[in-house]
C-alpha cells in the first residue's frame, strides 16, 4: 500500500481512539469504540483452542474491523440502533473502503460481506464475542453507570448469537450468573 493511502485511512481509523461507547471502563470513564474492538480481537486469540476447526486470523481480523464505520457515525448502542442507523453505517464503511487500494478494498469488503451475512461459524463467533465483551464490560463498570434497561438486558443480550456455540453459550449463562449478583451486591 502507498504510504499516503496508508496515512490517510489510518487518520480516519483514529476517530475509534476519540469516539466513545455507551460502556464505562472500572475507573469510571467511558470506553472507546478502538478499546472495545482490541479487547474483542484478545478474546478471540484467548479462545482460539476452542475452535481448533475455525480460521481465527480471520475471526480476529473481524474483531478488530467491524466497528470501523463508527469512525464516521460514532457509536449507537444496540438498543437504539435503528435500521437507518445501520444504513448510515454500511454507507460510512462503503465511503472507507473506497480509500482503499486492491487488495485490501476487497479484502474488507469481503470481511464485512461475511460478518453481515453471519453465516459462516467465523462470523458467528465474532458476532457472539461481540456480545460478551458489551456484557462483560457492563459487568466490570459500576452500576451507577447502567440505565434502567441494562438490568434487564444484561440479563440476556447476546444469547441467540451465543447459541450457536456450547462454549459460548456457557459463557453466556457465567455472565448472566455476573449480573444477577452484580445487581443484588450493588443495590
Amino acid at each position: 500500500m502507498e504510504q499516503r493511502k496508508f496515512l490517510e485511512f489510518l487518520a480516519l481509523a483514529e476517530k475509534l481512539k476519540c469516539n466513545t461507547r455507551h460502556s464505562f471502563t472500572t475507573s469510571g470513564r467511558k470506553e472507546s469504540v478502538a478499546e472495545h474492538s482490541w479487547r474483542l480481537a484478545l478474546m478471540a486469540m484467548l479462545c482460539a483452542e476452542e475452535y481448533p476447526h475455525l480460521d481465527m486470523n480471520k475471526v480476529i481480523r473481524m474483531c478488530i474491523v467491524h466497528d470501523l464505520g463508527e469512525a464516521v457515525t460514532g457509536d449507537i448502542p444496540s438498543f437504539y440502533k435503528t435500521k437507518d442507523h445501520e444504513a448510515e453505517e454500511s454507507r460510512a464503511i462503503d465511503t472507507l473502503l473506497e480509500g482503499l487500494p486492491s487488495p485490501q478494498k476487497e479484502e474488507f469488503a469481503a470481511l464485512f460481506a461475511e460478518m453481515d451475512a453471519r453465516e459462516t461459524e467465523e462470523a458467528k463467533l465474532w458476532k457472539a464475542l461481540d456480545n460478551l465483551e458489551a456484557v462483560i464490560s457492563h459487568n466490570e463498570a459500576a452500576l451507577s453507570t447502567w440505565i434502567p434497561l441494562e438490568y434487564t438486558e444484561n440479563l440476556v443480550y447476546g444469547e441467540a448469537n451465543c447459541a450457536f456455540s456450547p462454549w459460548t453459550k456457557e459463557l453466556r449463562e457465567m455472565l448472566k450468573q455476573d449480573s444477577i449478583e452484580k445487581i443484588e451486591r450493588e443495590q
